[in-house]
């Protein structure tokens, strides 16, 4: 019984788990939405709330704490530079996960994570103060 064990393995060990989490932050991130498995895109969601949250922070410790997780020094940058200050005056709630129904093939659940302020289309640039 898994009472009590929170977090899914997804078929993956955890050096593996670990890669994809910071690979599908840094696509969120980079792109605004990602297309993936509801239970990738369930599990990804928290990591990328602390990811921004440490951007509206913007400090040096967290700035390095980014870059450790993303392993990117430029999708940091991006965090950093254009989301974080997109979302300065909301206090969490930045992802949402909108369900699209079965994957043709394998009929796996999938479902887009995105930004909740996402356009498609729209080149992201803070806002001016």
């Amino acid at each position: 019984m898994r009472h009590q064990r929170s977090g899914r393995k997804l078929g993956r060990d955890s050096a593996h788990r670990k890669a994809l989490y910071s690979n599908l932050a840094g696509a969120l991130i980079e792109h605004g939405r990602i297309r993936t498995t509801e239970a990738k895109a369930k599990e990804v969601r928290p990591i990328v709330e602390k990811m921004i949250t440490l951007g509206k922070r913007g400090d040096l410790h967290a700035h390095r704490q980014a870059v450790a997780f993303l392993r990117s020094k430029d999708v940091a940058h991006k965090l950093f530079a254009d989301v974080a200050p997109r979302f300065a005056e909301r206090p969490g709630g930045y992802t949402r996960v909108v369900k699209l129904g079965p994957r043709p093939g394998d009929a796996a659940p999938m479902a887009y994570l995105e930004l909740v302020d996402y356009v498609p289309g729209r080149v992201a640039v803070a806002p001016q103060a």
